[in-house]
């Protein structure tokens, strides 16, 4: 073949730039080829810079009104599909709480009662129940939920009786992390169960929904105001006071204490290293708190925070505050919104304490009452409960108690699909990759830039010849990749890639590629995270969680960087006129195949040792396979995707597990059963 030919370029004027002649295949000529330094970034910039686009968008240009009429509803139902609740309309019909009382404690002025109730069957909520003595009629009603500290109850049980001094009822409801039967808050933080974000699950939707039914059991009491209800908390809790007065707008008046930060200071300052997973959503629609605050406006929203809280920037604070504040002005409420700065760490203070007292009793008790008169918590050891007394089991937790392990259940996945024939397979394609685009690669350029691929350097070694190759794939990524075909190869030319896999040796994708026995030119590329972009294992934890927060995931950004490279090899005219086929090991055949099926256009699909499900832990420190993509097991799984790309050839070979039958299955029941292929190794592989 003519490497002039091979080189001629379609729509890449890049590749025009003229070098040095160069030697390939005995023949002299001029090269079309450049070498030239192109900055590129590196991933804690690219987090970094993804984060700040997404909170400079929030609430960037307010809606009026009446805009926000129109799509308010929308906006929170997307706002519960990232806290993963879609798959229960049923909570927007309240039906009646299961409440169990198992003790009742009288004090002056007030009684505590005990209480766990079912948010789900089998999901039990730990809570006292503090009313006031007297109160003469229904009264306002506030949710009190706490922050992560043990005994939690007891720990904030001040709160709670002083609300009940000032005539609210309150109900302070423990979490599933610290209640009196632990579950899990720390999935992805502590556990390596960063397959949570493949689920599209978070704790903070376990905890809104405690919270939704905690409202529900606050609305059925008869010493309770439906209409005048509350919510507030610390830390986590000011998470969940954000998370409940968005979503549920029964909540008249909210107070978020110390939970309160644009994502572009998590992701930059680090701050998330410090968080627990219930602190964030599964952000596959890229919203910051700023959107979330304003599924609350224009109700009274009162942001307390402290001026040196370690995980929430006082920066950050501010403009979370400022955006909310054009939207308030936008809605002609801005008396609505209130942000009071204590000094200090990460806690509470008198300030913030008596501006919220005050702030509920004005919007829930028409009662102004300034917070320097309302009167402060008194959390003596003389008038502190003893766990003992608040604790609620106190005959042990019900036999079918499920916080343990509703992190297991709470996600209902999809059954592999029923097809029966191209039309339903072309069907259930066009699903997948619809929901896929729309949720799981929501995060994907919408404009991608130019390729501007160059060819960097060409070589010949004996029988064989290549070259080296660069390309954009998202703005600031600069990859490369290397083609080799033996010299006497003659066009057409069939390409055959696969990427490089993060810590590799040198040449063991080389080693790969060569080893599968097809005549055709090989690519090896470099997804970021490997070769010249490579990042320390140590880092994985960090950006496996920032990552899935700015709306992505390391295997989501690999497939991108997949697409690219398929379509820099296209940019070069020979290669493009002829298929492509990929190949993978292990966790990359995760990435991999989901390229293939958005590409749509792969010849053959070589797999060694391909992942059982996406549905799997990884390891606690986060190094190792990162296959999670957000959101995709609520659409398919990887053997399904595998099934899904008939009838493009498959090829697995090594260690292959039995999820992967219902793809031979699939391919059998539409007549293409010599299509899918199952070896011991690709080494035996014979094309037809």
């Amino acid at each position: 073949m003519n490497r002039r030919d091979f080189l001629k370029t379609a729509g890449a004027p890049a590749l025009l730039a003229m070098a040095q002649p160069t030697l390939i295949a005995g023949t002299a000529e001029t090269s079309k080829v450049t070498s030239r330094f192109v900055p590129t970034t590196n991933i804690r910039d690219y987090l970094s810079r993804e984060a700040l686009r997404i909170t400079r968008n929030a609430l960037a240009n307010p809606p009026s009104a009446s805009e926000w009429k129109q799509i308010e509803r929308i906006r929170r139902t997307q706002f519960l599909e990232m806290m993963g609740l879609a798959h229960l309309p049923g909570l927007q019909q309240h039906p009646p709480v299961k409440v169990t009382v198992t003790g009742v404690i009288e004090r002056p002025g007030y009684r505590i009662e005990k209480l766990h109730y079912e948010s789900l069957p089998g999901l039990h909520v730990t809570a006292n129940l503090y009313v006031p003595s007297n109160i003469g009629g229904p009264a306002p009603g506030v949710l009190y939920v706490c922050g992560h500290a043990s005994n939690q109850k007891v720990h904030y049980q001040a709160h709670p009786r002083r609300f009940a001094q000032l005539g609210f009822v309150c109900l302070i409801v423990e979490t599933i992390q610290l209640g009196e039967v632990a579950g899990y808050h720390h999935g992805c933080y502590r556990e390596g169960w960063f397959h949570w974000y493949s689920l599209g699950y978070t704790p903070a939707g376990v905890e809104l929904l405690n919270g939704i039914r905690g409202l529900d059991l606050l609305a059925q009491r008869p010493e309770v105001d439906p209409d005048r209800l509350g919510v507030t908390g610390i830390s986590g809790g000011g998470a969940t006071s954000w998370w409940l007065a968005a979503a549920d707008s029964r909540v008249k008046v909210a107070a978020p204490v110390c939970g309160t930060a644009t994502l572009y200071s998590h992701i930059h300052d680090r701050t998330i290293d410090g968080h627990c997973d219930c602190m964030w959503w599964v952000n596959t629609y890229g919203w910051d708190l700023a959107d979330v605050g304003a599924l609350v406006a224009p109700r009274p929203l009162l942001i307390a925070s402290a001026d040196r809280d370690g995980i929430f920037t006082l920066e950050s604070i501010r403009m979370v505050h400022a955006q909310l504040g054009k939207f308030y002005r936008k809605l002609g409420a801005p008396q609505n919104l209130k942000l009071v700065i204590t000094p200090g760490g990460h806690s509470y203070h008198q300030i913030s304490r008596t501006a919220i007292f005050s702030w509920f009793a004005r919007h829930l008790q028409n009662r102004d009452v300034p917070p320097d008169q309302i009167g402060d918590i008194d959390d003596s050891p003389e008038k502190s409960e003893s766990a003992d007394t608040l604790r609620v089991y106190v005959s042990g937790p019900p036999a079918d108690n499920r916080v343990a392990t509703i992190h297991q259940t709470f996600v209902p996945l999809p059954a592999p699909p029923r097809i029966q024939s191209r039309a339903d397979l072309e069907k259930e394609r066009h699903h997948v990759v619809s929901e896929l685009r729309e949720k799981t690669f929501r995060a994907f350029p919408q404009k991608a830039p130019p390729l501007d691929v160059q060819i960097e350097f060409e070589y010949e070694d004996g029988n064989e010849c290549g070259f080296r190759f660069a390309f954009t794939s998202e703005d600031g990524w600069r990859l490369h990749g290397k083609l080799w075909r033996p010299k006497n190869l003659s066009s057409p030319m069939p390409i055959l890639m696969a990427p490089r896999m993060a810590g590799e040796g040198r040449t063991d994708t080389r080693s790969f590629l060569n080893s599968i026995p097809f005549e055709c030119a090989r690519v090896e590329f470099e997804p970021r995270g490997t070769g010249e972009t490579a990042w320390g294992d140590e880092l994985n934890w960090h950006i496996r969680r920032a990552a899935a927060w700015t709306g992505r995931t390391v295997a989501s950004m690999r497939v991108w960087d997949t697409l690219r490279a398929l379509a820099a090899i296209r940019t070069i005219r020979e290669a493009g006129q002829e298929p492509i086929s990929l190949a993978a090991r292990e966790d990359a055949a995760a990435y991999v195949a989901y390229a293939a099926l958005l590409d749509g256009q792969i010849q053959n699909l070589f797999l060694q040792s391909p992942p059982a499900t996406q549905n799997a832990p990884s390891q606690k420190d986060g190094r190792g396979p990162a296959i999670e993509m957000l959101y995709c097991l609520r659409v398919t799984d990887l053997p399904i995707v595998v099934g899904l790309l008939f009838p493009t050839r498959v090829v697995l070979g090594g260690d292959v597990p039995d999820s992967y039958n219902w793809a031979k299955d699939l391919y059998s029941g539409l007549g293409g059963a010599d299509r899918f292929q199952l070896l011991r190794d690709l080494r035996q592989w014979k094309s037809a």
